[in-house]
């Protein structure tokens, strides 16, 4: 019976370890991301997205595109997100389907973490260079340390050609050239190929003796000290040992290979450089907002005042990426993603032009399936129902002034 015992128990421990190394291996094809799933107060009171261009929508390996636009760092960012003190220009794709070759903020080159500002807008730039063919969501994204990714709005992009004749050729400080994509390619298979032998061979070991139930019982019984013999304890010496010394031979080779060496560059950028915008002089007031549920619509009670020297008509609302727009007033030409973008849906009670020193209270909804389909619906539920974005208003010249807005959202289910 005992016998039975032990086969059953190394049967289940082999099939066991053939699928965690199944698992190992299965790496399925990533189309899209998870942004919907991101909570909808975090999209719309954190960082504005705005004036993205994908610079293509097809683009060969080897070949260069960039992402560009602004972002606005919302002055009332939520208490349970950390601020942006710590923050990384990024661009959120399936896995590494483009290489990053360059980003810039205010003109500035970000390669690392920098700090922003509450309440300013920036300029940016990623540039990109293709790498793997097929259909992928390219987005942009800001990476807040303590406050996770922060995914911006995404665009379909197709990558053609063949990844097998991809290069990322870069100069060292010492003057070799090297291919990123292929360099040291065969050392990196070595060493994996080596501590996952290492590491079966340890696994193995174990499992060849009795195992849960027979060991179970050995404790049980008062006689754990057993389980362990002189054999096993120098067997795990030896791989102790084995282990420590080929880390320490292979360190002390690497460093008389590369002699020249810099370790990867942390620190925190500081000072980066905000947008300077025309001085505000739309000033706008939420008296109220609710979200029908039944119709998808958020409305809103606006007191809008223009201070200004022209005339100006509101044009857009832009919440979490989303593009709500009065067609009489604007129209699209930036080919914006069309799941994110309402052609017409800002319906605005009166938006005749707005006479400098006017103010007028209008009732403003914004209507469209996105409300829905990228759950920013789900607000509603939140302990903290917000609401926030960004009007837009345009003269009749098309300039646009930027004015942000932040209020309670009362949900309506009538």
């Amino acid at each position: 019976m005992k016998l039975v015992k032990d086969k059953v128990a190394k049967l289940s421990f082999v099939a066991l370890l053939m699928a965690v190394t199944a698992a190992m291996l299965y790496t399925p094809t990533a189309s899209a991301h998870g942004e919907k799933s991101q909570a909808a107060f975090m999209r719309m009171r954190t960082i504005h997205w705005f004036d993205l261009n994908w610079s293509k929508d097809t683009v060969p390996v080897n070949e260069t595109m960039t992402v560009s636009g602004k972002f606005h760092v919302f002055a009332g960012w939520p208490e349970t997100v950390d601020k942006p003190e710590s923050a990384f220009l990024n661009i959120g794709t399936p896995g590494p389907v483009f290489i990053r070759a360059g980003s810039w903020i205010g003109g500035k080159l970000v390669p690392r973490s920098v700090s922003l500002e509450l309440g300013e807008t920036y300029e940016f730039k990623v540039l990109l260079k293709a790498r793997r063919p097929g259909d992928w969501h390219v987005h942009t994204m800001m990476n807040v340390e303590g406050g996770g990714p922060i995914i911006g709005p995404g665009k379909w992009t197709t990558i053609t050609g063949s990844m097998k004749s991809f290069t990322d050729p870069i100069t060292t400080l010492t003057g070799d050239t090297v291919d990123l994509e292929t360099y040291n390619l065969e050392n990196t298979y070595f060493w994996h190929t080596l501590w996952f032998g290492i590491g079966l061979a340890w696994m193995v070991y174990w499992g060849s003796k009795p195992m849960f139930i027979p060991r179970l019982i050995a404790v049980d019984a008062g006689k754990g000290d057993s389980l362990i013999s002189s054999t096993d304890k120098t067997v795990g010496m030896a791989f102790a040992i084995g282990t420590i010394a080929i880390v320490a031979m292979s360190m002390a080779s690497t460093n008389a290979k590369y002699p020249v060496t810099t370790p990867l560059q942390a620190g925190l950028l500081r000072g980066m450089i905000p947008l300077e915008l025309p001085a505000q002089t739309i000033n706008v007031k939420v008296e109220d907002a609710t979200y029908r549920v039944p119709g998808r619509a958020m409305q809103m009670t606006l007191v809008v005042t223009n201070n200004g020297d022209e005339p100006v008509r509101l044009a857009e609302f832009n919440t979490a990426g989303v593009r709500f727009l009065d067609p009489k007033v604007w129209e699209d030409e930036t080919n914006y993603p069309d799941d994110m973008l309402a052609a017409e849906g800002l319906t605005v009670s009166d938006n005749s032009p707005l006479a400098p020193g006017e103010k007028r209270t209008i009732s403003v909804t914004a209507s469209d399936a996105a409300w829905e389909v990228y759950r920013l619906a789900d607000l509603i539920y939140d302990p903290d129902s917000r609401f926030a974005g960004l009007l837009f208003f345009a003269n009749e010249a098309g300039v646009r002034q930027m004015v942000t807005v932040d209020a309670p959202l009362i949900p309506s289910f009538i």
